[in-house]
């Protein structure tokens, strides 16, 4: 394998896995439902998918080329519909987002 390939998949591996860190730290920094499947999506799409697309151009022409890539398209097609419906699913069980502060600097629900 040459030096250009390997430097492109260790580039792509390399922002996958940063993709991956910062939507892992928005789970557990940001602070509702809604902006926690913000958190997710990053990793879902962005993340798995920098991070398959190195393998990819680390695997070369092979069948594990094909199937890689046939997994970066289920996922790219999957993910958002995934998140949508958890995102329907919470508004149907009555959660709400969350949209202001109050005075006091803890967060409020929208009451309209």
């Amino acid at each position: 394998m040459g030096l250009a390939t390997d430097v492109i998949s260790w580039v792509l591996l390399l922002a996958g896995s940063a993709f991956a860190l910062i939507g892992a730290l928005g789970i557990i920094r940001l602070p509702d439902v809604f902006t926690r499947m913000h958190g997710a999506g990053i990793i879902e799409t962005l993340g798995v998918g920098l991070i398959l697309a190195g393998l990819v151009v680390q695997a070369g022409l092979s069948m594990v080329t094909v199937k890689l890539i046939l997994i970066i398209a289920f996922l790219f097609f999957t993910s958002p519909a995934a998140t949508h419906a958890l995102a329907r699913a919470a508004l149907s069980a009555g959660v709400k987002p969350l949209l202001g502060k109050k005075d006091d600097g803890e967060g409020t629900a929208s009451k309209t």
